[in-house]
């Protein structure tokens, strides 16, 4: 997929997701992880993974981690 395609079906899916009426800020999280892994897997980085809201950290408590 094209890096323009991706990023038109990230913002499709938080238009989406905003449209509902109801969204937080964590709502829109699964859109963000999907296109984080799909750009990495674009750029031949299959390895790399998202965890959304994971175990807080001694630097506190981050929304995502990145696996590489």
């Amino acid at each position: 997929m094209t890096t323009k395609a991706l990023f038109g079906r990230y913002i499709k899916e938080l238009t989406a997701v905003a449209q509902q009426g109801d969204a937080r800020e964590e709502s829109y999280y699964s859109s963000l992880s999907s296109m984080l892994e799909s750009l990495a897997g674009d750029t031949g980085r299959d390895h790399v993974r998202v965890t959304t809201l994971p175990k807080p950290t001694d630097a506190g408590n981050p929304d995502f981690r990145i696996w590489d």
